[in-house]
């Protein structure tokens, strides 16, 4: 008999794990979808019309389109934490849709306040149809999202609002701190991993507990689910963070160097002012210089080369990679504290192994 090659099987299997995961993202989108489209059939018009072209369904002129709608890896949280509380995954639909429109909604005020033009490689909602459609959409999908699962009518769904909201309300903290530190010299690792904590941890974290609560799942068993969920969130933005400096636009969908013409204090850029040394020094100089600047928006794009390389030199990325892959980890563990079938805790594992190899 000839042995198998060990590189070839590893190689063999990450693939095979891949694509289990591509799957379950694919039963997310697949399942939430049409609830997703029903709920926003009932905006009025032009709303619905503008809600529509954010998630890719119609071009700018009305007609048809198959758009890029995002990675809908909360919709398949959702779902997943449904089946780890026993109950089948279509019990997690209402959750699911829920944490899609509020995960839009911010999606549509973020663009408009941060100024972003592209988003999943196509102008974005306040860019085509203007900036009172951005907030008017967004804050409809918010009350959507609330009203889907009121709807039910139970207990649980009672219950479950009232872990959306508290989400809703931390991710609105994390956005308001994040646009104060765009405005601020200096701020410390602790505090740009709270924010992001609160910008996409709690969202998350709310996703793979929903599911769970509307299937009768007791608080302990959510709130661990939350735990991973929050950590993964920290994870999955420290990736963001890596791509929004270093990623490819064509994969990424925004233009190169994006976190820093928005003068984003992502992980990154953080890491590296704390840590010290020439290039840390000089990149705090340049940015301390770039604040005050009138002329930052004409930059040219070796001046923000300059600035990611530098970065880079103090230890910045590497310092991120490592908090992903830390934060990986933590949320991994949490799950070894929820009895769920082995089946669903391996899909989560994958999941979040998904999330901190992912390119876009």
């Amino acid at each position: 008999m000839n042995p198998g090659n060990p590189a070839v099987e590893d190689a063999g299997a990450r693939k095979a794990e891949v694509a289990d995961t591509l799957a379950l993202l694919e039963r997310g989108r697949e399942l939430s979808t049409p609830v997703l489209r029903a709920a926003v059939d009932r905006l009025a018009p032009p709303m619905d019309t503008v809600a529509a072209y954010h998630f890719g369904w119609i071009d700018a002129e009305g007609r048809p389109a198959a758009g890029d709608s995002g990675k809908a890896v909360r919709p398949a949280l959702a779902l997943l934490s449904a089946e780890a509380a026993g109950v089948p995954a279509e019990v997690g639909i209402p959750g699911a849709v829920a944490v899609e429109l509020v995960h839009n909604f911010s999606l549509l005020h973020d663009d408009l306040m941060d100024g972003d033009e592209q988003r999943r490689h196509r102008d974005t909602v306040w860019k085509v149809h203007g900036p009172a459609q951005a907030i008017l959409v967004g804050d409809a999908l918010f009350a959507l999202a609330n009203e889907l699962l009121l709807e039910l009518g139970t207990v649980e769904a009672g219950r479950a609002t009232r872990r959306l909201t508290t989400a809703t309300r931390k991710l609105i903290d994390g956005q308001a701190q994040d646009i104060s530190y765009e405005h601020r010299e200096r701020v410390s690792v602790e505090e740009c991993l709270e924010m992001e904590g609160n910008k996409t941890g709690a969202l998350l974290a709310c996703a793979v507990s929903i599911g769970a609560v509307l299937g009768g799942a007791d608080d302990r068993t959510a709130d661990k689910l939350e735990e991973y969920g929050y950590h993964l969130g920290l994870a999955f933005q420290a990736v963001d963070d890596l791509l929004g400096i270093w990623g490819d636009p064509e994969a990424t969908g925004k233009q190169t160097w994006s976190d820093l013409r928005q003068r984003k204090k992502s992980l990154p850029v953080v890491a590296a002012l704390a840590a010290g040394g020439a290039a840390s020094e000089r990149l705090g100089e340049l940015l301390a210089a770039d604040a005050k600047s009138t002329e930052f928006e004409s930059f040219s794009e070796e001046e923000f080369a300059t600035r990611a390389a530098l970065i880079e030199e103090a230890g910045g990325r590497r310092w991120t990679e490592e908090e992903a892959r830390r934060q990986h980890a933590i949320a991994v563990q949490a799950l070894d504290e929820v009895d769920m079938p082995q089946k669903i805790r391996d899909q989560l594992v994958a999941l979040a192994d998904f999330v901190v190899v992912r390119k876009r």
